[in-house]
């Protein structure tokens, strides 16, 4: 059976001059664990980075590749969107990763990243922008309760 591996937590971190952070220690142990490497590119939905492990980007191009027709446009544009944006990232002897000035600028980042968990995947995003985003999450969250159903166990 294949372990999983879940990026969790949220960890501040500080950002070098040359655009060095440093990976949260549960992240690196989730890299070393795997066996794969991390994968970075920027967020096409909100301003972000988002990052995962190489595997969740090989199940991804599996699922676009079965379920979009090879030459479409949507195929296409996902396709450049993400592969195209994406880069290998591999952590020095103290844990950091050097980001992109592409990445960085996309993601409004300079002397502070904040490293959100979710699950198979996780966001690095500004500061300032987390904050707002967060807010805005839970206020969401409050307003519409989430609700997930119990499935039932047969005896």
């Amino acid at each position: 059976m294949r372990k999983t591996f879940l990026f969790m937590d949220t960890v501040l971190n500080k950002v070098d001059a040359k655009g060095r952070v440093s990976l949260p220690a549960d992240y690196r142990a989730i890299v070393k664990d795997s066996g794969a490497e991390i994968v970075c590119y920027r967020s096409l939905t909100e301003p972000c980075i988002e990052g995962c492990l190489e595997d969740l980007l090989e199940n991804l191009a599996t699922q676009i590749e079965d379920s979009l027709d090879f030459f479409s446009e949507k195929q296409d544009a996902i396709s450049k969107l993400v592969f195209g944006d994406a880069k290998r990232y591999t952590f020095d002897s103290t844990g950091r990763i050097m980001l992109s000035e592409k990445l960085l600028k996309h993601a409004e980042i300079s002397n502070g990243a904040v490293f959100v968990g979710k699950g198979r995947k996780f966001q690095i995003w500004n500061p300032e922008n987390w904050e707002k985003e967060e807010q805005k999450l839970r206020a969401e969250a409050m307003k519409n309760r989430p609700s997930i159903r119990e499935s039932k166990v047969e005896s």
